[in-house]
């Protein structure tokens, strides 16, 4: 374990060389999925809870068919499926995106957990309680001003406990990258087990520093949970 460490550390966990790898690609990785995810899911779960049916039914679509469907098989159409149509090979901006296997990665893990995010934030969001858009309406604020100061600010809290799971098992997700040739932590043990055949401390190294990841991640979404759910915390009399 201790000559793995020495031989392969940059590569597990920052630099190797000029490029990212291990636990640093991991993270952008997850940090950029999620950024795009949770940016986008926002205003999909306002059309996911629209009583307009044009609104409501495609984001519906949209979340049932990530969420029915294996993510490694989207990493897989993603990847290899789309960059084999002609259509695609024939316009330049298309043909550069879909080449590059990261381009491809995070565009699956985005989608991905998108649809996931919007059916959290969409679950909050019909969970707010009445009696606070009832106030709202009596000082007379207009839908898209009681969305934004009223129902969004109240549901995107109380997601967060089930938000930070989906936020941890798109880091266990990550592992797929390795599919699309992306130096991730996965790809880097396995590349250490294919020079060492030392299985147990190659794979056993990565499952501590995936572990290190997780314990953090659980970490700060607590620190976030006391801070802004603190009022739904029995008071002390």
């Amino acid at each position: 374990m201790n000559e793995i460490i020495q031989e392969y550390w940059k590569s597990y966990l920052w630099f190797d060389g000029y490029q990212l790898s291990g636990v640093a690609m991991t993270l952008w990785l997850l940090v950029a999925s999620i950024a795009i995810g949770g940016t986008l899911a926002v205003p999909l779960a306002v059309a996911r809870v629209s009583r307009n049916p044009l609104l409501r039914l495609p984001v519906w679509f949209y979340t049932y068919v990530f969420r029915g469907t294996p993510l490694y098989i989207q990493l897989l159409i993603l990847y290899t499926g789309i960059y084999s149509l002609q259509v695609v090979r024939d316009q330049p901006t298309l043909d550069a995106f879909f080449r590059e296997g990261i381009n491809c990665t995070l565009l699956a893990f985005a989608l991905n957990t998108c649809a996931y995010t919007t059916e959290i934030f969409a679950g909050a969001i019909r969970a707010t309680p009445y009696g606070e858009i009832e106030a709202g309406r009596a000082y007379g604020m207009s839908e898209f001003t009681l969305y934004r100061r009223i129902i969004l600010p109240s549901a995107l809290r109380r997601s967060l406990p089930f938000y930070s799971n989906e936020v941890i098992l798109m880091l266990h997700s990550t592992t797929l990258a390795f599919t699309a040739t992306v130096p991730d932590l996965l790809k880097v043990a396995r590349d250490v087990n294919s020079a060492t055949y030392s299985s147990f401390e190659a794979f056993g190294l990565a499952a501590v520093l995936y572990a290190v990841m997780v314990f953090t991640l659980v970490w700060l979404f607590r620190r976030c949970e006391n801070r802004w759910l603190a009022f739904l915390q029995p008071q002390a009399h």
